[in-house]
């Protein structure tokens, strides 16, 4: 393994030039397609296969002119406009959807809805739709566009229904993910001059991870014209891109300053950062990418293209930090790794600060301190015990209300107060009420016979006026037969929106219901999102299952353990626990929303928990691979396990702190920007990247290793000889 890093890096260090032309040329052709990664994103995605709704959802082409979804056009006067304005804005929405596939208005619906404008402020023009689902969740973002939707001429227009609630989530995500940016990369910039002290030093992770996140984009413009790419993909590719990629290279320029710093040449230096660092890079890069591809275990569109643009831009991560992090680090020399005037200017203020605790008659008193971290390592490694269980009894603290976890979903409560999409659906709400934007589908299949028998007829009559009897049913549409009269459709329309607590409920109390003489299939925009939970939650145990194992197998190969790969899953798991726990007393127990300003939802979203299981795994075996393999190298050196910790954790604790910070930074600023189910995943990412940085990297890890000695290193004979090796060559750290 080392040999082939060795080939690789002289063989860039010789051809460094066009490396770097190579991905200059394929930045440059990236950047207009990035540019437009959004324009085929689809809001849609959600289907769970094999489920009632999905059944629903293809039983309804046997029905004529029956509907999967509702849109339709609202029409807000503002005081002192005429009929005039409103003839112009009605004549506005038939053009515009004229001009979008699976859409149409009626001149019959136009010229009623003229007449009911004259006598109201409010006036809901419903749209005719064709096509599947995802061709209205298309049609939805086409006709927002058309429309020009708010506005502050004399009449506004809004575009209502449930799939145009994640067509303006669509627009709202893309214009989060423009802020998170502007703010992510002047942060990570700031942090990386205050580590390394050296404008061109800190350029260079920034280069990368601008890379990153930029070819990444183009990626998905692609592969969203062959496949249904989510709407939310581009805000969890950009967010973990940024960390990654700087993180990556930020391991291995940070070894080979140290390299420098203990007094190697410049090419001995870069061949053992990429033999040390440079081959833990690439290993946690794989364990990152198959963590999240236990993501594909769900039968999801949605997660599955959320997943496949967070292990694009990881693999992009990992190419430059392998090719174009080395090549330019041979073209800047000197300068990748010398302190300037940054350096110079934060030691006269540290110094400053120094000066101000000094005791009275004290000349000199740092003369006889020692480093920070190696007089934190001391102590874990006086105190095993105690700093083992309490860092593991605040991690379990943490993790308690995790054990409440509710998963749910929806776009309408997302959006913030006043956000035109919500204005919209609130106005059609008080014109037609809340449940109809989103009826629950119901079609009742009969054992024999056709719908116009005596028998079955009778039995949806009765089944009709059960539902009607329903304290959540605000009407009953009347039944309608299919083609071939073995089906009858119902639309049941319920009092509270698609995405309430009570619509769930009237799902459940529906499909419990017995019709007597058939089967009946519950679908539609309630029964969706009912099955997409059940999907998802019922496909934790398999995400998790899949990560623990091959996240193990790679620490095995890595480390050559049985035992360290072991403790370093459990560890990750108490990470993983503690981080939903943080997010179920912020978002669905609202523990903190006078603090932060959020509007805790009473459930956490669904896509949330699976993703951070994998993301978290896979971060967090950045900083095991790193500490451990630094830890590993020293054991080989030494072997003396109290000494290797103690060196290993030393060496490498202000790295793992430093690109721990970078992410938890990323990852708030998402948490602070985004929708609120951009905001979970922001948040839980940060609370467990900084819990595993700290309590269990740099407490829980030495201190469990200090107490295990010698079986840190167990490995059976036959098992190691058919392991592959992975040395680790490196040379003592300076004191």
């Amino acid at each position: 393994m080392q040999g082939a890093m060795d080939r690789l890096d002289g063989f860039i260090r010789r051809h460094r030039w066009p490396v770097v032309l190579v991905w200059a040329a394929l930045l440059a052709a990236a950047i207009p397609f990035a540019a437009r990664q959004t324009d085929h994103l689809t809001s849609g995605g959600f289907e769970v296969p094999g489920s009632d709704s999905q059944a629903v959802e293809r039983g309804l082409s046997d029905f004529e002119n029956a509907q999967r979804e509702s849109l339709a056009v609202v029409i807000a006067r503002h005081p002192g406009a005429g009929d005039a304005d409103v003839r112009k804005a009605i004549d506005r929405t038939r053009n515009a959807a004229g001009r979008v596939s699976h859409v149409s208005l009626s001149d019959t619906v136009a010229n009623a809805a003229a007449s009911r404008a004259s006598r109201a402020p409010i006036t809901v023009v419903p749209l005719d739709l064709t096509g599947s689902q995802d061709d209205a969740a298309n049609a939805a973002t086409d006709l927002r566009d058309q429309l020009h939707v708010g506005g502050s001429g004399p009449v506004e227009l809004h575009l209502v229904g449930q799939q145009a609630l994640w067509a303006g989530m669509q627009d709202l995500s893309k214009h989060d993910l423009e802020q998170s940016e502007r703010a992510g990369f002047p942060i990570v910039a700031l942090i990386l001059l205050a580590v390394f002290g050296s404008l061109a030093a800190a350029g260079l992770p920034l280069v990368l991870g601008f890379a990153s996140v930029v070819i990444t984009g183009a990626a998905i413009f692609f592969l969203s014209q062959q496949t249904d790419m989510s709407v939310f993909v581009t805000n969890v590719a950009s967010m973990i891109g940024i960390g990654v990629a700087v993180d990556y290279s930020l391991f291995i320029l940070a070894r080979y300053r140290q390299e420098i710093a203990a007094g190697a040449d410049r090419a001995t230096a870069h061949q053992t950062a990429m033999r040390t660092s440079g081959i833990a890079v690439a290993f946690s890069g794989v364990t990152v990418m198959i963590a999240l591809a236990g993501l594909f275990l769900v039968d999801s569109t949605t997660i599955r293209s959320m997943a496949i643009g967070a292990i694009i831009v990881v693999a992009v991560s990992i190419l430059g930090a392998v090719s174009l992090l080395p090549a330019l680090m041979s073209l800047f020399g000197r300068r990748a790794y010398a302190r300037g005037r940054v350096a110079t200017v934060t030691g006269l203020f540290v110094r400053g600060l120094r000066s101000l605790r000094r005791r009275p008659g004290s000349t000199h008193p740092d003369r006889a301190r020692r480093p920070f971290w190696d007089s934190w390592t001391d102590r874990i490694m006086r105190h095993p015990w105690i700093a083992g269980l309490g860092s593991a009894a605040v991690l379990l603290v943490l993790a308690v209300p995790a054990l409440s976890l509710k998963f749910g979903d929806g776009a309408l409560r997302q959006f913030p107060q006043g956000n035109e999409t919500r204005v919209g659906a609130e106005l059609a709400a008080k014109v037609n009420g809340p449940g109809a934007s989103g009826p629950a589908m119901v079609i009742a299949r009969f054992e024999d016979g056709t719908a116009s028998d005596a028998r079955n007829r009778q039995a949806i009559s009765s089944y009709v006026a059960g539902l009607r009897r329903d304290h959540e049913v605000a009407s009953v549409a009347p039944p309608q037969a299919s083609r071939d009269g073995r089906a009858v459709l119902m639309a049941v329309t319920p009092r509270h929106d698609p995405e309430s607590r009570q619509a769930r409920a009237l799902v459940d109390r529906l499909r419990a219901g017995d019709l007597g003489v058939g089967q009946i299939d519950v679908g539609g925009a309630t029964a969706q999102v009912v099955d997409f939970r059940d999907l998802v939650s019922g496909s934790m145990w398999k995400i998790l299952l899949f990560v623990l194992a091959f996240s193990y197998l790679v620490l095995l190969v890595l480390l050559r353990s049985v035992l360290l790969p072991l403790k370093a899953v459990v560890m990750n798991l108490l990470s993983v626990a503690a981080a939903y726990g943080v997010l179920v007393a912020v978002f669905q127990w609202g523990w903190v929303d006078s603090l932060l300003g959020y509007h805790h939802l009473g459930y956490i979203n669904t896509l949330t928990p699976p993703f951070l299981l994998a993301i978290v795994f896979g971060l967090s075996m950045d900083y095991e691979v790193f500490l451990l393999t630094r830890i590993r190298e020293r054991y080989d050196a030494t072997g003396d396990t109290a000494r290797a910790v103690s060196e290993g954790l030393s060496a490498s604790a202000r790295t793992i702190s430093s690109a721990a910070l970078i992410m938890v930074c990323v990852f708030t600023v998402f948490a602070f920007t985004g929708v609120p189910s951009v905001k979970e995943i922001g948040l839980g990412l940060a609370v467990a990247i900084a819990l595993d940085a700290t309590l269990v990297r740099l407490v829980l890890v030495p201190a469990t290793m200090r107490l295990m000695g010698r079986w840190n290193w167990w490995l059976p004979r036959g098992l190691a000889r058919v392991l592959p090796r992975a040395e680790f060559e490196g040379r003592a750290e300076p004191a």
